[in-house]
This record gives C-alpha cells, structure tokens and sequence, in this order.
C-alpha cells in the first residue's frame, strides 16, 4: 500500500472522529444518525446519478470511435494491462485541455476529454492523461470521494442543527450558559472547516496516487509529466467557458484555480502541478518495476 492510500485511510478516520464528536456536541447519537442518514442519502444519489449530470453539463457527446480509433485502441491496451474493463469515452466542446473520469464503478467508468487536449498533445502526453484517469477509475477514487462527501456533509448538518439549537433556546438559558453556547458554536464552525480541510487533503492525496499508478500502469511517467507542464499553462492562458467550481475536483488540473499561493493550494483540490511533477520525476529516478498490483 502506497503513502497515498495509507494518507487517505488516516485522514478518513479523522473525520470519522470528527463526526463522533460534533455528534455528541449538537445532537448526541440520535443527531448523529440523522445527519448521517440525511448525508449518505444526497451524497448516494450524486454518486450513482451525478456522471449523468456532469456529462450533461459539459455539453459531452460519445467520442466517435472511427475519427478517434488511436484513442480507442490505447484505452484498450491500457485497460487491459490495468484489468479494467473498457470505459465509455466522451468528447466536451471546449478549448481548455483538460479531462476526467467519472462513473459509480469500473465497470460504468466514463473518460471525458476536452476538444483542446486532443487538439494540444501529442499522442504521449494523451496517453499518460488517458492512464491517470483510468488510475481514478482504477483505485475507485469516486467511492472514496463519496465516502468523504458523505462525512463532511453530516459534520455540516450538525453544525447547523447545533447554531439552531442555540438560536431558539430561551434568553435565560443563554445568560445561563452563555460562555459554554459560545465554545460550543466555535468548536462547530473550526470543526466543520477542519472537515472540509480534510475532504481537500483526501482529494489532493488520490491524485498523487493516480499519478503514481498511471505511470505504472504506462511504464514510463515521461508523457504524464509532459502533459501536466503543458496543462500548467493551457489551463490558466484558456479559461473554461463552463464556469462550474462544483466539478472542478474530477479534472486533471483543476481548470479554474490559481498556482503558487499557499492559501490557494490549501483550499484547493488539486496539488500545485510543480509538486505533482517533481514527485514523477522522483519515481522514475527511483527506478521502480513498473508493474500493477
């Protein structure tokens, strides 16, 4: 098991943690149980319906198989050297370079590319984009991605159940215990960002591993690196005409972001491109067997 996966194992159990305590705090067990239901319910149905969604929101269409057979015939060797099955691949009318992998499972995977990476890479650079998103089908980061949304979304409902709690509770009852209302509602609010803190951590964690195993998975990191350097500054000189932050997250480069500041990069739910680079570069200076567990 790589850093990565161990990392995001960790950073889930934190918010699990999390959820426990703010549970305790706003509403006990039964409060609890209600956010998380309420929580996994809205999150399962993205999970299961929202690849529909986003395609329909970028305007996707099926990528003709006989304009793009090079395409289909790399997507076919890479899942077959992955394990996977075939994945549906669509094509998004814009100029940005840029891609993603959605889907509830391996077996319902979708790749999506935009016009303008098909148009701005060579077949090399495509290839280690291709792998990268198949690494995110792969490693089932839509799961995990869900699992962490589920969390941070029932840590969020209790938070507000705990500010109204506090909102209609009696004048006396606040005199009574202002102080201990007070502590209760900041705890809520720095553990509702922790929570999302967390959920960015776990998002910038799966795309170093979908790095890592793409290019395991091609035998060579060289065309992912050349392609993350090109989409560093593709995706900040062509701006995405489809302004939808929600979704920024499934891209290979996050395609409305900034670089270089450390605030940015921290609410940001994709590592700095540098770094990403300069970690490849470090695996193939390791000399690792290029081969898939």
């Amino acid at each position: 098991m790589s850093w990565n996966s161990v990392k995001t194992f960790l950073l889930l159990a934190t918010l699990t943690v999390l959820l426990v305590v703010i549970g305790r705090l706003a509403g006990g067990p039964v409060g609890m149980t209600i956010a998380l239901v309420m929580a996994a319910i809205m999150n399962l149905v993205a999970y299961f319906f929202g690849h529909k969604i986003i395609l329909w929101r970028y305007n996707a269409q099926p990528l003709p198989e006989r304009e793009y057979k090079w395409l289909y015939d790399m997507t076919r060797r890479l899942t077959a050297r992955a394990g996977l099955p075939m994945p549906r691949l669509y094509l998004i009318p814009e100029l940005q370079p840029n891609a993603f992998a959605t889907g509830p499972s391996p077996s319902q995977g979708i790749v999506a590319f935009t016009a303008g990476i098909l148009q701005n890479m060579s077949q090399s650079e495509i290839e280690g984009v291709l792998a990268h998103e198949l690494a995110h089908i792969k490693n089932r980061d839509m799961l995990t991605m869900t699992i962490a949304a589920t969390v941070v979304g029932a840590i969020t409902w209790l938070v507000d159940m705990l500010r109204w709690s506090v909102f209609f509770r009696s004048s006396r009852d606040r005199e009574d215990n202002g102080i201990g209302l007070v502590l209760a509602i900041v705890i809520g609010i720095v553990a509702a960002l922790a929570a999302t803190l967390i959920q960015l951590a776990i998002s910038r964690a799966r795309e170093y591993e979908a790095d890592r195993t793409a290019a395991l998975m091609v035998g060579s990191p060289d065309g992912l690196i050349s392609a993350l350097a090109k989409l560093g500054q593709l995706t900040q000189a062509i701006p995405m005409q489809q302004q939808d932050t929600a979704t920024a997250h499934l891209f290979i480069a996050n395609p409305f972001g900034g670089v270089g500041d450390f605030l940015v990069n921290l609410f940001s739910t994709h590592p700095p491109i540098p770094k990403r680079i300069e970690k490849l570069k470090q695996l193939k200076v390791s000399g690792p067997s290029y081969r898939l567990a």
